[in-house]
């Protein structure tokens, strides 16, 4: 995103591996960026990478997406792994260019890569090798092309990415605090005199982007906070409270809970829901906008994960997960560009950006809560009665997790209103009620997340103020699922 970031690309052939790779080497403060790896060579150009990353999980895979010819003269370190040796290897000789590969890694390319302490590759043709290299230098640059890489988890494979980022592509360190002063920098460059319109969740995200974007450009900044019906008991009168007394930013709040509710009726299809749930977000953007007079951008807290959940990268034939109801772009109609200062972050990284903010630990440590809400933790169709009734059930299992010290042990918790009733008994009658459901995990960046065990005990006392104080639920049960094969929010 940001031109004095150089990131290091990995080249994607459609495979999970590449989401692995990438969160490996922010971990290790190397900034890093996912690429379809049959992207333009221009695009790369203007990306000014560091250095590639070939990153391909079958090498026996017959349908790949071709690299672009140009790469090879791109004059930047290329570490490829796996299968990717084939396409880069191919690559080299439809392209005709010279190259010569060096069939003895020496003991000091051995030590750059992997620290002096191993003692991989002596030779290139032991195939017993765990990473049997072929080392080629071509137009100046260095590439490494190791054939057997079968896992990103062990120590050595992580000591090698960090490595070869940091001391062949010589990629800066990627903190928050060299973050800042550059995303600051851009958004005054872009935005300029002009004006910027913020849709506020009341979530991590966007209350960071607001804050940031505030620092930027003071009151060229006014948020919108809509009210949908959808939003977390208490949450608007929060917001609001605090824009107005501890930010003093600019903030309209538009209540279009009955908007939502209506357009909403009779829709139980997850991705129908939040497509209406996106577009009805715009709407009131647009008329926002317009009484404002005329406002330039529309910003918002879209994260790299949305990016990469949302969009099919590689081959064409990868699945994305889900939509995100801020990404997409905006309709022709609005003529106002997207602002998405924090669309390369992840969310760690988010929260750390809002600590060099100074924001309030109260907001930059809340869980985190989509974009369209309780509406996709209201699983099948939407009412008012049932969204109260999600509304208080959550209240209870925060409050209690809160209560019990587990809130900042845990990443995510969130109740589930699923789409079926259950026989219960209530003040020694029959009753014929909802079934709510309880999640806990953990996880960094919400593209991978294991449950967070909760004790019986909490448990057992989250689920009786449950079923006794909530009218309409006869029944709780716990989630215990990962991420994968299941996702963090149900729909």
């Amino acid at each position: 995103m940001k031109k004095s970031l150089k990131p290091l690309v990995i080249l994607d052939f459609g495979t999970p591996r590449s989401r692995q790779l990438v969160r490996l080497l922010r971990e290790k403060q190397v900034y890093s960026l996912i690429v379809p790896a049959s992207v333009s060579t221009d695009a790369l150009r203007n990306l000014d990478p560091a250095g590639l990353i070939l990153c391909d999980a079958d090498q026996y895979r017959s349908e790949q997406p071709p690299l672009q010819p140009g790469i090879i003269t791109l004059g930047r370190p290329v570490l490829a792994l796996g299968g990717a040796v084939r396409h880069f290897i191919q690559l080299q000789a439809d392209t005709a260019k010279e190259a010569t590969p060096d069939y003895g890694p020496s003991q000091k390319v051995n030590e750059k890569l992997f620290g002096p302490t191993q003692d991989h590759c002596d030779k290139d043709t032991d195939t017993e090798a765990e990473y049997p290299l072929i080392l080629v230098r071509q137009d100046e640059a260095f590439h490494v092309l190791i054939q057997n890489f079968e896992s990103l988890d062990d120590e050595t494979a992580g000591t090698l990415l960090e490595n070869f980022a940091k001391i062949y592509c010589q990629a800066p360190p990627w903190t928050m605090d060299r973050f800042l002063p550059v995303a600051l920098e851009e958004i005054r460059r872009l935005v300029g005199s002009r004006k910027v319109l913020c849709g506020l969740s009341g979530g991590v995200d966007s209350t960071v982007v607001a804050a940031l974007i505030h620092q930027a450009i003071g009151d060229q900044l006014t948020c919108v906070l809509v009210d949908t019906g959808l939003l977390r008991k208490g949450e608007a009168d929060l917001v609001k409270e605090l824009f107005d007394k501890a930010f003093k930013i600019k903030l309209i709040a538009v209540n279009a809970e009955d908007r939502f509710l209506h357009a909403l009726q009779g829709i139980s299809e997850p991705e129908e829901k939040r497509k209406i749930i996106g577009a009805l977000f715009i709407d009131i953007f647009e008329e926002e906008a317009k009484k404002l007079g005329h406002m330039d951008f529309l910003a918002q807290g879209t994260l790299y994960p949305d990016i990469i959940e949302s969009l099919v990268t590689g081959s064409g034939d990868a699945v994305s997960v889900k939509s995100h109801h801020n990404v997409g772009g905006l309709p022709e109609r609005m003529q106002i560009q997207l602002l998405e200062p924090v669309r390369d972050l992840f969310k760690d990284e988010v929260r750390a950006l809002g600590r060099e903010l100074k924001l309030p630990e109260i907001l930059v440590g809340r869980h985190p809560f989509p974009g369209p809400g309780l509406g996709v933790r209201c699983i099948g169709a939407i009412t008012r009665e049932r969204l109260d009734t999600l509304r208080e059930a959550d209240a209870i299992f925060i409050e209690e997790i809160r209560a019990a010290g587990l809130y900042d042990q845990i990443w995510q918790a969130l109740v589930c209103l699923l789409p079926v009733k259950s026989v219960g008994i209530k003040n020694g009658k029959r009753v014929w009620e909802e079934v709510c459901t309880l999640r806990a995990v953990h996880s960094v960046d919400a593209m991978t997340a294991q449950p967070v065990p909760i004790p019986d005990d909490i448990l057992q006392k989250i689920t009786l103020r449950i079923c006794e104080e909530i009218p309409h639920i006869s029944r709780v049960l716990l989630d215990i699922s990962p991420k994968p094969p299941a996702t963090i929010e149900w729909e």
